[in-house]
């Protein structure tokens, strides 16, 4: 049975972080600073450094990679929007939104985890869904059940239905699809990515059912994740809103399991929810306060889990 919880993350730390005006369309959770562009990279580095420093002192596998000056890529340090990883040696490349998010995609990076894994080959049929405006971005759009082969998707601009077909077709999964929305202004809009709305473990689903409008629909996530014997958390919007679906399941080179998240999430969650987590990993958490209001992302998005085999040494 394929693994839940990855022992190896990728991550890529970036050299022009700014907020990305293509992907504010519909990304409602990105904000504006005061802040010039020389100090909104800074506080970037900083809080990327530190993340990543909290990680390895958790004994958590990082492969840290830097971003290029050329192309421009506000939105890099979200690497898991544009490639997957899986335990039978596939690669998958996945169709983007933002023109601009479509230069994150790096095969140099692919050909140098060579080094460390098999790579047995990498898909690159659903890009040609981007000519045609039809998108999905990776695990920002798709929740995998990688056990089950089951992944969960809120539909929108950036996780369309034709496309999840072809996942579908591509990988043997079940998605299971459903409109997810948030207030923005007074209005019910769809929430960009599911990622934020949701987290699944190994023997856990964090959700912001509350965000799934329509009752029959909610029902039929929350039906199947109990069909999984999940622990259902639930959590809420306001919780959402400060990242708290925004969170991975991980574990160390000890086998000791973490649930990674940000400051704000942390500090979000109730007692009782940190203990329903606390029964599933040690909580891990780290500021990204910087990132979180200018890319409308969190921890999670900055983390590309690599399920690839591992090389002999």
């Amino acid at each position: 049975m394929p693994d839940q919880i990855t022992r190896q993350l990728m991550m890529i730390r970036p050299v022009a972080f700014s907020k990305n005006k293509e992907t504010a369309i519909n990304n409602y959770f990105q904000g504006n600073t005061e802040l010039t562009a020389v100090e909104v990279q800074k506080k970037t580095l900083k809080e990327f450094d530190d993340f990543v420093q909290k990680l390895r002192e958790a004994a958590i596998e990082v492969h840290v990679f830097e971003d290029t000056q050329d192309p421009f890529t506000p939105d890099s340090i979200f690497p898991n929007n544009w490639v997957s990883f899986h335990q039978n040696g596939s690669v998958i490349l996945y169709p983007m939104f933002a023109n601009n998010r479509r230069r994150e995609r790096r095969l140099d990076l692919i050909d140098a985890l060579r080094s460390h894994f098999e790579i047995t080959e990498v898909f690159e049929e659903l890009l040609s869904f981007e000519s045609h405006q039809k998108f999905l971005e990776g695990t920002g759009s798709l929740i995998l059940d990688r056990e089950q082969q089951i992944a969960y998707a809120s539909y929108s601009d950036r996780t369309e239905q034709e496309v999840i077909r072809a996942f579908e077709d591509l990988t043997a999964y079940t998605v299971i699809g459903f409109k997810a929305y948030q207030n923005v202004d007074g209005q019910r809009l769809p929430i960009y990515h599911t990622n934020v709305m949701m987290s699944i473990g190994d023997h856990f689903a964090l959700i912001c059912a509350e965000a799934i409008d329509d009752v029959m629909e909610r029902e039929q996530v929350l039906e199947t994740l109990r069909k999984q014997s999940k622990e259902i958390i639930l959590i809420s919007e306001y919780q959402l809103n400060n990242y708290a679906g925004n969170i991975l399941q991980v574990k160390n080179k000890n086998n000791v399991c973490f649930i990674v998240m940000s400051t704000n999430a942390f500090r979000s969650l109730n007692p009782h929810q940190k203990q329903q987590l606390e029964k599933h990993g040690t909580l891990l958490h780290s500021n990204l306060t910087t990132i979180e209001m200018l890319g409308g992302g969190s921890a999670r998005c900055m983390m590309a889990e690599i399920f690839l085999p591992t090389k002999e040494s």
